[in-house]
């Protein structure tokens, strides 16, 4: 009966809690004041004539008061602190006023003694009626414990509404709002207490391990989020950030789509507004064709490309599964925007120059986006004859079906890695945009042809964000391959956005740059992402932390830094984040010989051949060796010289 009556007032809204909780304190407050009165003359006191009204006066002075201050408003799951003097306050303002007034009007006669008591008895009561409910409803401090304690950095429109969600799900216990307004500072909103940062700081300081802080401002810039992040860093907490805008809008929005920080708001850098003339350009109302369209790169040029109107989008993948999953997205995607975009899967490799053939045949491909490569550097150096094939000659075959077919604009996916290579896949892309300068040369300019070189693009299937967040999800260690070892970052959104209006500004054999910001230090990346999640790095410092890192050394053709530029000729753009590059290439007769005797070492399948025939094609290529211990020695001759750049961590 006991349980039953329990579980009735748990699943009560939170309204009719507090009109349960109002009821009890209708009842009993005169009660009290009866009482307290009684004790106070030492004499049962029997009310008379006007001596009724001071009753009533208790309970009208008394609630305006209580409402103000919030008490009705508090949460019982977790009953504060801050919540007892509350009551502390309301209750001895309460006895004053009402003191006053009965004073004042000589509605009755008082006693000193009687109006302290009153003013204990209704402390007492308020406070232990409160703790009492909330020990029979919530249980023991032991499962308190269990629940999620929430700071909701925000309280504004946005961080009130997540503060209703949260409060209706028991896992969850919202211990307040952080927000800088000095309006708010103070302020009870919607039952939960308002303290500014500083405030908040000296109880995150000592949190419990299973405390959150949610970011609840989605119409901050980014630079606005990294400054918030900057200042939760230090703190043992977990950091999570409240979707976009448009999600929390949409009112689909459910507790599970709190994301985790995005490694953009980490780096803090506000992305540039594209250039409206640029985008379309190559895109609105033409046929466009995407090789490697299921990948990270390729499918986010599928949904920006569908988005721009082509008249028809060609989806060229390997994978059967990641052609599916793409193609599915985008039926939905054209659903969403209320288009009606013709799209053709083709399942296959853009290397096949008899499916090819048949692609451009049927249709008359305006724009080609070449994403199609094997870009993993370690699985490329093992496997050097399936990457120099797909990266190089699969490039070669389909530029010059391009170049044939009449396509008027053809934009290459490249990498930093082709800067100085140090490893096979860099080599591969290296080529790969020399086979494109050296078309261009030579062609009538029939098919204008670029490439667009960036650095590690965010999210991308086997990039180190991922990677880390999952070893930390998994309880450590986190592993990096070298203390110094740094990266350019850019998320994928971002990066095409900028490849597509490269593109647009291509006049032939055009090597473009991504503007890729300062690089960052892996191993920050990886403490901050630890930090975020609210757990300790462990290390000899700190043995008693949750997280360790491990450096398990260079990996095959792994370089400490990557450069983004062969030479210093380098040039601006309209867009100040895209740059252009003018670099040598080897003229296509010779680079015709170049690569059939690499075609031929090819078919031989010896690594050191191969290697060699690199060295002839690309300058700069500085393999990796094997030394007396039969171990991998980098040849950092290279890197040494960039060692003493400066690199700018993540702050």
């Amino acid at each position: 009966m006991i349980e039953k009556l329990k579980q009735y007032f748990v699943k009560r809204s939170r309204m009719q809690k507090r009109l349960l909780i109002l009821l009890l304190d209708v009842i009993m407050l005169p009660i009290l004041l009866w009482v307290s009165l009684s004790l106070g003359k030492n004499d049962f006191m029997l009310p008379l004539g006007s001596e009724w009204t001071i009753f009533g006066l208790a309970i009208i002075i008394a609630f305006p008061v209580f409402i103000s201050l919030g008490l009705y408003r508090a949460v019982l799951r977790y009953f504060r602190n801050q919540t007892i003097s509350t009551i502390l306050m309301a209750t001895l303002i309460t006895t004053i006023v009402w003191a006053l007034t009965v004073k004042l009007f000589g509605l009755a006669d008082l006693t000193k003694s009687g109006v302290i008591l009153y003013w204990l008895a209704s402390f007492t009561f308020i406070a232990g009626s409160r703790l009492q409910i909330q020990q029979w409803l919530y249980g023991n401090k032991e499962s308190q414990n269990m629940s999620k304690r929430i700071y909701i950095y925000g309280a504004g429109v946005s961080g009130t509404q997540l503060a209703a969600l949260l409060d209706a799900d028991p896992s969850y216990v919202v211990e307040g709002f952080i927000d800088d307004n000095s309006s708010l500072k103070g302020w009870n909103v919607s039952g939960f207490d308002v303290q500014s940062f500083d405030k908040t700081a000296a109880v995150l300081i000592d949190a419990p391990e299973n405390t959150e802080v949610i970011i609840a401002m989605p119409s901050i810039n980014r630079s606005e989020r990294h400054f918030i992040i900057e200042r939760l860093e230090p703190f043992p907490v977990k950091v999570r950030i409240l979707p976009a805008v448009a999600d929390f809008a949409s009112g689909d929005f459910r507790v599970s789509d709190i994301k985790e920080i995005d490694i953009d708001d980490l780096l803090g850098r506000d992305s540039i507004h594209p250039d409206g003339n640029l985008l379309p350009a190559n895109i609105q109302n033409k046929v466009v064709l995407v090789t490697g369209a299921g990948g990270s790169i390729g499918s986010e040029l599928c949904r920006q490309a569908l988005a721009l109107k082509p008249q028809k989008l060609i989806l060229l993948e390997l994978s059967e599964f990641a052609l599916y999953k793409v193609e599915q997205e985008l039926n939905q995607l054209n659903i969403q925007l209320g288009l009606d975009i013709q799209l053709e899967r083709i399942l296959g490799s853009s290397g096949n120059p008899v499916l090819l053939d048949k692609l451009f045949l049927r249709n008359k491909v305006q724009t080609v986006y070449h994403a199609a490569a094997y870009k993993h550097v370690p699985l490329v150096e093992e496997n050097p004859v399936a990457g120099l094939t797909n990266n190089i000659f699969g490039t070669k075959t389909i530029a010059e079906k391009s170049l044939s077919n009449k396509v008027e604009t053809f934009i290459l996916i490249s990498t930093d890695k082709a800067v100085r290579p140090t490893n096979i896949m860099g080599c591969s892309k290296r080529i790969a945009e020399m086979v494109l300068q050296s078309l261009s040369n030579k062609s009538t300019g029939k098919t204008i042809f670029s490439m667009v070189r960036f650095g590690n693009v965010l999210g991308s299937s086997g990039s180190v964000v991922p990677k880390f967040r999952q070893q930390i999800s998994d309880g450590g260690p986190i592993t990096v391959t070298h203390k110094e070892i740094t990266r350019y970052f850019m998320s994928i959104p971002e990066a095409v956005q900028l490849v597509i209006q490269a593109g647009a500004m291509a006049k032939g054999g055009d090597v473009f740059v991504l503007d890729m910001g300062e690089s960052v230090k892996i191993t920050d990346l990886a403490k901050k992402m630890i930090s975020l999640a609210g757990l300790q790095l462990k290390d000899k410092y700190n043995t008693n932390g949750d997280i360790e890192i491990n450096y398990s050394g260079l990996r095959p053709g792994e370089k400490l830094y990557e450069e983004l530029l062969i030479g210093d000729n380098v040039k601006g753009t309209q867009h100040p984040r895209i740059m252009q590059a003018n670099e040598e290439f080897i003229q296509l007769d010779e680079l015709a010989k170049l690569l059939d005797n690499l075609q031929t070492v090819l078919d031989d399948d010896v690594v050191e051949d191969i290697k060699k025939s690199l060295t002839k094609i690309v300058s700069g290529y500085v393999p990796w060796k094997v030394n007396k211990n039969n171990t991998l020695n980098y040849i950092e001759e290279q890197d040494k010289e960039l060692l003493h750049k400066k690199v700018v961590p993540i702050k």
